[in-house]
């Protein structure tokens, strides 16, 4: 019995070697006929053709172009797009603020690369979000068995996020803050506030959307 396993082993061992060599003999035969294809094609005056070949081997699978999808060292779960933020605020002196719009953007695009995204228009995963609320709203706040009540200024977001064109999650996030001014805000053309306590809110938001919608942050 011992000897039939022995048997066994010594020809799995034998086959196993076999598969070896015949799957390198065919990667060197593989090679060696593309570089004479490539030769023949450079001698026919062939040069877009060869130079095609090699663009398009080099897009697959040179690690230099790994932030293509096409590429075999892309990792899809690296990169995003924020492809669009609007403005679906219905009341307040931002409603319908493209400028507002724009800042967001900035915002979610800049915490995105902090949490060590590439922001790629190629990426398969796409951010889309909506402001549904930046006004002031009055708060209540229990103080002993007394009612106050305290503005603060409300900040809602709807995140949804598809993944390869298909919807994957849908989230709704609020923040909100007691230091920032609505009577004084000021949104420029490049959608920066004026005031940081707001810049701030918004990227606290920011940070509640992106966590719900692909999880806490890896390091």
């Amino acid at each position: 019995m011992k000897a039939k396993l022995l048997e066994l082993k010594s020809n799995f061992r034998s086959i196993f070697e076999m598969v070896l060599v015949s799957l390198f003999g065919l990667f060197v035969v593989s090679a060696l006929a593309f570089q004479l294809t490539m030769l023949g094609l450079e001698m026919a005056g062939k040069t877009e053709t060869t130079m095609a070949i090699g663009n398009w081997f080099a897009w697959h699978f040179d690690g230099r172009f790994k932030n293509s999808p096409e590429n075999i060292m892309y990792k899809a779960e690296e990169h995003i797009w924020v492809e669009s933020v609007t403005n679906e605020v219905k009341i307040g002196k931002l409603a319908g603020n493209r400028k507002l719009e724009f800042g967001v953007k900035n915002i979610l695009e800049e915490y995105l690369q902090e949490r060590g995204l590439d922001l790629s228009s190629d990426a398969t995963q796409r951010l889309k979000v909506s402001i549904i609320y930046l006004d002031v709203l009055t708060t209540k706040k229990n103080i002993s068995i007394f009612h106050s009540g305290e503005e603060e200024v409300v900040i809602r977001l709807r995140g949804t996020l598809y993944k390869d064109g298909k919807k994957d999650k849908e989230v709704i996030v609020e923040e909100s803050s007691s230091e920032i001014s609505m009577s004084t805000l000021i949104v420029d053309e490049g959608g920066k506030f004026n005031q940081t306590s707001l810049s701030n809110a918004l990227k606290k938001a920011s940070d509640k959307l992106i966590t719900k919608l692909l999880g806490e942050k890896k390091w």
